[in-house]
């Protein structure tokens, strides 16, 4: 059995519809070229080693990772990496959030948690999803660390 598959059936009962929900707004929304692998003990979608041979955090055998999406005991965790460095990308979601979830955005740098299943805005991730290509996200990872280096 395939990782990715023995990790979305052992997700609890109460997330299941939602998780499979957000897994498949998410695959029909991300840009071409991202891989879906298990990373970090969760399905994560990432640059190929063959398009980005430094690896992520300079680890040539660890792709950089862009978007997962975890279960966790009290809610689900979308983790969007490229939100964390683009200001504009991160007032755009939080502002538009606000426009259809009738609760306070729950996230940190770059997890965004769900913990009412009613409240997850499937059209929106689906969008915020499609807003960075590969090439733009391994450009702006590029310049991040670049920039960190001095």
């Amino acid at each position: 059995m395939d990782k990715i598959q023995k990790y979305v059936e052992n997700i609890d009962e109460k997330w299941q519809d939602s998780y499979q929900r957000l897994a498949t707004v998410i695959a029909k929304n991300i840009p071409e070229g991202f891989v879906l692998r298990l990373q970090y003990g969760m399905p994560t979608y990432a640059v190929p080693l063959s398009v980005f041979p430094e690896g992520y955090l300079g680890r040539k055998d660890e792709p950089l990772p862009f978007i997962s999406l975890a279960s966790q005991k009290k809610h689900l965790s979308l983790y969007h990496m490229g939100i964390m460095g683009d200001k504009e990308l991160l007032a755009w979601f939080q502002e538009e959030y606000q426009k259809v979830v009738p609760t306070k955005l729950n996230m940190g740098k770059s997890c965004i948690r769900f913990s009412n299943p009613k409240n997850i805005p499937y059209e929106l991730i689906g969008e915020l999803v499609s807003k960075i290509s590969m090439e733009e996200w391994v450009a702006s990872y590029t310049r991040f660390t670049e920039k960190n280096k001095k």
